[in-house]
């Protein structure tokens, strides 16, 4: 297990997050003070995705995350092991091909997608090294990985700032919007315990991703990691 999973086991933070599924977007709008916003423009930036490519999209939830790379004209299949998740977002968008499936093994061929992608949801796989290594089985050569995941702020004071929010603020706010509150108190101590820029990075390039670079959003709330598997 990854400090980040918390020794919750895989099926107590799949039910976590069957238990959100409901509001779940509408809380991390609130919490995020609207920044998930334009964290999805870059992460879909970055992605580039282009008509008749094939983008996985991990973690996916409700597909919200997937939602721009279909306006590319790109076949995206959503992916989450969250089935709560899943049941909302084909509720709400009947037409894509929601699969579920654990990011420890992918039910997919080697080398199918042009693009894989996961936006705040690599922290809560319980095997981060794995996780990563099957993204990688399933890119095609020459195809590219975008993580988008909450990591250290640069500046020391509003690292402080940032970290109080997190464990006092984060928690009643949560009460007040959320189906689950306790669910992101969890959450709350997954991005704290969760590896810096330069940690990730690294785990990327021991997984095979080559050209791995980053660049940090809100001031390194969030870190935007790329990579490439080499033809």
């Amino acid at each position: 297990m990854t400090r980040a999973s918390l020794d919750k086991e895989p099926h107590e933070v799949a039910s976590m997050f069957d238990g959100v599924a409901e509001r779940y977007d509408l809380t991390n709008d609130v919490l995020s003070l609207g920044q998930t916003r334009l964290w999805r423009r870059e992460v879909a930036r970055a992605v580039d995705a282009r008509p008749a490519q094939k983008v996985l999209d991990l973690a996916a939830g409700t597909a919200t995350s997937s939602l721009p790379f279909t306006r590319t004209g790109a076949y995206v299949v959503p992916c989450d092991f969250s089935l709560g998740m899943l049941r909302v977002g084909k509720q709400r968008h009947a037409w894509m091909p929601f699969t579920a499936g654990d990011a420890t093994r992918l039910p997919f061929r080697d080398d199918s997608f042009d693009a894989v992608t996961v936006s705040f949801g690599l922290r809560n796989v319980h095997d981060t090294d794995t996780a990563l290594a099957e993204m990688y089985r399933v890119t095609r050569p020459g195809g590219r990985v975008v993580i988008c995941e909450f990591s250290q702020p640069t500046w020391a004071p509003f690292r402080t700032v940032y970290t109080e929010y997190l464990m006092r603020a984060l928690p009643p706010t949560a009460r007040a919007v959320s189906s689950n509150p306790d669910a992101y108190v969890y959450l709350a101590e997954s991005i704290r315990a969760w590896p810096d820029q330069p940690a990730l990075a690294a785990r990327l390039g021991d997984a095979g991703w080559a050209r791995v670079a980053w660049r940090n959003l809100t001031g390194g709330v969030v870190a935007l990691h790329r990579g490439f598997k080499d033809a």
